[in-house]
């Protein structure tokens, strides 16, 4: 019988790339979205019938973090996790015979800023602020119904590397001879961004606050693995279990798309930056240490645990599908 994953979410990044791994393996995959989708946000009905009797949901809904945390903004990206997660719940509810599991996505980003020791499942500890607002709200909407016939678990994913990922802006930067370490310091806060926790305060400096990483192969490789593994449910951290800092990233990057030097990126420069670009200083200055405890205590096997091959592979496979320096 054919498989059945449906993806909720499918039009980004990741879920392109799940989509279309499941495919080439012959699943029938089908859709949670907006336009273009198998089923709608919104038609409750419709998406029940497309979960009936599928062996697998994946979600990955939600508006995209790389914005400005304006007041609108702030709303969209809570609004468009909670609901979305809390429909497909009420959907899992409603089907006679619902996914065995359910993954759904949420973020590294719950944990706090850590300089002194890595967050792992059992010893991490939740940060706080606009981000882990989110985090927090996301996963107690997933974890609260009781769905008695459907496992689930919430994936704490690292930045997810890929072409077509965070690190292709990154890449840019590099071949531009930007490349340095993005550096954290002082910053004044207004009131308005105090109150929302949308500050970032400064934590390390020259480039040493950590970055933790997954590539997109080992998201999909994760996902097989927990599904083999049914004993597993719960919080999963999905990050690489080589994390690095970002003075280290930067270098792997610049050396990789063959340019010896790079400049680095100030606090006051990051910040006008971001302000033109209308994204945030928390993504490249927050302090990201997480280790995948339960991955690796229950046996799975990297496809890319070091970064340097990881980001190699990366070029490479960019530069075969758009030709050039890609």
């Amino acid at each position: 019988m054919t498989e059945h994953v449906v993806l909720a979410g499918a039009s980004g990044f990741i879920g392109q790339h799940l989509a279309a791994a499941y495919r080439a393996r012959g699943a029938r995959v089908s859709t949670v979205g907006r336009s273009g989708s198998d089923a709608s946000w919104g038609d409750t009905a419709g998406i029940t019938a497309l979960l009936e009797g599928a062996d697998v949901l994946v979600n990955l809904a939600g508006k995209s973090v790389d914005c400005r945390y304006g007041p609108e903004n702030r709303a969209e990206i809570l609004r468009s996790r909670v609901e979305t997660t809390r429909e497909l719940a009420e959907a899992v509810l409603a089907c006679t015979a619902p996914p065995a599991v359910w993954f759904n996505s949420s973020t590294a980003t719950i944990y706090r800023h850590a300089e002194d020791r890595p967050m792992t499942e059992s010893t991490g500890q939740i940060g706080t602020g606009f981000s882990v607002d989110v985090a927090t709200a996301w996963e107690r909407e997933f974890f609260a119904p009781d769905l008695p016939a459907t496992r689930r678990v919430a994936l704490r994913m690292a930045i997810v590397l890929g072409d077509g990922s965070a690190l292709v802006p990154l890449m840019g930067l590099a071949r531009a001879g930007l490349g340095g370490p993005q550096l954290d310091g002082p910053w004044p806060a207004t009131r308005a961004r105090l109150a929302a926790g949308t500050h970032h305060r400064e934590g390390a400096g020259g480039g040493r606050q950590k970055f933790s990483w997954i590539h997109v192969d080992d998201v999909l490789g994760s996902i097989e693995w927990l599904r083999e593994h049914e004993e597993v449910d719960g919080v999963v951290n999905l990050s690489s279990p080589n994390p690095t800092d970002n003075r280290t990233m930067m270098g792997i990057v610049r050396r990789a798309v063959g340019m010896p030097v790079g400049l680095p990126a100030t606090r006051w420069m990051l910040e006008l930056g971001t302000a033109v670009l209308r994204t945030e200083t928390e993504l490249v200055l927050k302090s990201r240490w997480v280790l995948p405890e339960r991955l690796v205590e229950g046996g799975y096997e990297f496809t890319h645990p070091h970064l340097d091959e990881a980001v190699k592979g990366v070029v490479a496979e960019r530069r075969q599908r758009i030709g050039g320096r890609g």
